[in-house]
């Protein structure tokens, strides 16, 4: 990019260009005339190349002239560099994935489609940030480590499902200690777990008390959401008829979150709890975790300039030198 570092030169061209005018007007004044009663023979005559060309000693000096002035005021080439100093924040999600979770009581169909849809925004808006993803239902297991690999992140959030493969229940505090164990050895000056459940801990092999004092003794900061209504609900369980169609039906079930132990979690460590029975509430609690966990960026930015008025400043004394000796030699107009 050019810049220029003395921009008011560009006013000295105003008075080259009005002595332009000047001695174009004098001249056109000073035109010497003589009368004769027939020109015949004149228009027969060729003018010399002196003649022809005794404008160009004048028209080269305004050239030189006008490149002085470029060069006065100094065109530079500015390179600038932004150096970004990012210090980014490693998050690991706890995903709840039990079967009360497909209960359609939360926008857009379930509250566990409301929960992949939140969460897959909330990645898509961070920058430099870990991110991990953790599942649980009876047992626990991690889906994706911590990584800045989003893509991958956000397709296999989109291929959560439902516990079919592992043990029924809700293990909290396996879900819990294992989202702690994925940054136990992480350096970020920041360390989050976000978890995220509709029910009470009921399975596990690790005390949801016990994993609370984990995360508590490497400070990780737990941010818990409790999700849906507490109260009887219709479960959709999807069956085949004898004609072996895939038919949806309903069985009733009760679900409750443990608010105590939720609200616990995020106290002791430092973070906050959230009830979220409906999906607009959901996203809000997301969107307040992405203004307490800011990502810290500094910005520095370095420019350097290169001159570049020399290449004018050198043609300009050329071009003028050139127009001096052309008006004092071979165009020279006086005897």
């Amino acid at each position: 990019m050019t810049v220029w570092a003395s921009p008011w030169a560009f006013a000295l061209l105003l008075p080259v260009l009005a002595a332009v005018a000047w001695i174009w007007y004098a001249r056109r004044r000073r035109t010497a005339t003589l009368q004769f009663s027939h020109i015949a023979g004149f228009l027969k005559s060729h003018r010399g190349y002196r003649a022809q060309l005794s404008w160009l000693p004048t028209v080269v000096k305004v050239v030189a002239l006008a490149l002085a002035v470029v060069a006065l005021a100094r065109p530079q080439k500015a390179d600038t560099k932004v150096k970004r100093n990012v210090e980014g924040i490693d998050i690991v999600i706890v995903f709840d994935i039990s079967d009360s979770m497909l209960i359609e009581d939360m926008e857009p169909e379930n509250r566990m489609e409301s929960a992949k849809q939140t969460m897959a925004n909330f990645i898509k808006g961070r920058v430099s940030d870990r991110i991990g993803l953790v599942v649980f239902a009876g047992e626990s297991y991690t889906r994706v480590p911590l990584t800045l690999d989003y893509p991958l992140l956000l397709r296999n959030l989109a291929e959560v499902e439902p516990a079919r493969n592992i043990k029924m229940g809700t293990a909290i505090g396996v879900g819990l200690a294992n989202g702690v164990a994925r940054m136990k050895d992480s350096t970020a000056k920041s360390r989050v777990v976000i978890l995220m459940t509709d029910g009470e801990n009921n399975s596990g092999t690790i005390d949801p008390d016990t994993a609370i004092e984990i995360a508590r003794g490497y400070g990780i900061k737990v941010y818990s959401i409790g999700m849906g209504r507490d109260g009887d609900a219709q479960l959709p369980v999807v069956v085949e008829d004898v004609f072996g169609r895939k038919v949806k039906r309903y069985r009733p079930i009760h679900s409750s979150v443990n608010d105590a132990l939720l609200t616990k979690m995020a106290e002791t460590t430092g973070g906050k709890y959230w009830r979220a029975i409906t999906g607009n509430a959901l996203r809000e609690a997301f969107a307040e975790i992405d203004r307490l966990e800011k990502t810290k960026i500094e910005t520095s930015q370095f420019t350097r300039y290169a001159e570049m008025f020399p290449p004018y400043l050198r043609w300009a004394v050329l071009l003028y030198v050139l127009a001096v000796f052309l008006g004092t030699t071979v165009l020279r107009k006086g005897p």
